[in-house]
């Protein structure tokens, strides 16, 4: 069988996966703290015709004669770059400007996300839309007041008491609310910084879990994975405002049309090299 025919197929097979993240890179466009995906690929191996030869004092050297035998899908990253900021008004609506996640713990796993919309839970918990906590330092003494007053090495659910008659969340994660005329701190949003953020892996819902390859760093002084905002490199927060998708719908719908031609071109590839078989079969009659 002619080697063109399976190449072809392989061809097929790699645009078919493109287009298929290609698809959920459009259809997560409106998605909060999305991040995009992008297929590579690679050649696969080739056959050898003939190999390399030395030159020798008669004769220059002769090189390798290969037929490859066709592509295959080399990786699909996650693209972590910053996304555009949609403003909302909304108070429990929160923006990364940097680098960084927010931590978010459901029993004893924690997941980490982009994605900033948060919400008040019936005890005042502060938890996402999957209802997970999330995570920040805790307040120490009766009535913490500033940021001096939060105790860095004590990480757990952010609180903002029923009885309080407004709030607000600072640039540095600080949560602030006012209970009795008087301003009171509830705790400090964490974050979670990783050398390498395309090593984590998505579990749905706009959240990444851990994963041997992600670079999770760790402060150094007390031995924790937990940063404070605007410190060690990490992001700011913006409150009233959320980051949309990075998916650039241009870019994607370019990527489609390749994918469509690639897929195409590999068809007629497969399609020509059947016309040849064909015309061998009808050599005898």
């Amino acid at each position: 069988m002619l080697r063109s025919m399976y190449a072809g197929i392989s061809g097929m097979k790699s645009f078919q996966t493109k287009l298929d993240v290609v698809g959920n890179n459009i259809a997560n466009v409106n998605t909060a703290g999305f991040k995009k995906g992008r297929a590579t690929f690679q050649d696969m191996m080739s056959q050898t015709v003939s190999g390399a030869s030395a030159p020798t004092a008669n004769r220059g050297g002769i090189n390798p004669a290969q037929v490859g035998t066709g592509s295959q899908l080399g990786s699909i990253d996650n693209v972590h770059t910053q996304g555009n900021r949609q403003t909302t008004e909304r108070p429990l609506d929160l923006q990364l400007e940097g680098d960084g996640m927010f931590v978010f713990q459901e029993g004893d796993e924690l997941q980490y996300s982009r994605a900033g919309n948060m919400y008040l839970d019936d005890n005042g918990n502060i938890v996402n839309a999957n209802g997970q906590y999330l995570m920040g330092f805790q307040p120490q003494g009766d009535e913490p007041s500033s940021l001096d007053d939060i105790d860095h090495t004590q990480v757990g659910v952010i609180n903002i008491p029923d009885t309080a008659s407004s709030f607000s969340i600072e640039g540095n994660g600080v949560v602030n609310y006012v209970e009795d005329g008087e301003t009171r701190v509830a705790g400090q949003i964490a974050l979670s910084k990783f050398a390498n953020e395309g090593g984590l892996e998505k579990v749905g819902s706009n959240m990444y879990q851990t994963t041997v390859n992600d670079g999770q760093f760790n402060t150094g002084e007390n031995d924790t994975i937990y940063f404070q905002p605007e410190e060690g490199g990490t992001a700011s927060i913006v409150a009233g405002a959320l980051e949309m998708s990075n998916v650039d719908l241009s870019e994607e719908f370019t990527e489609m049309i390749t994918a469509q031609r690639g897929f195409q071109a590999n068809t007629r590839i497969i399609t020509t090299s059947d016309e040849i078989l064909q015309e061998l079969v009808n050599l005898k009659r």
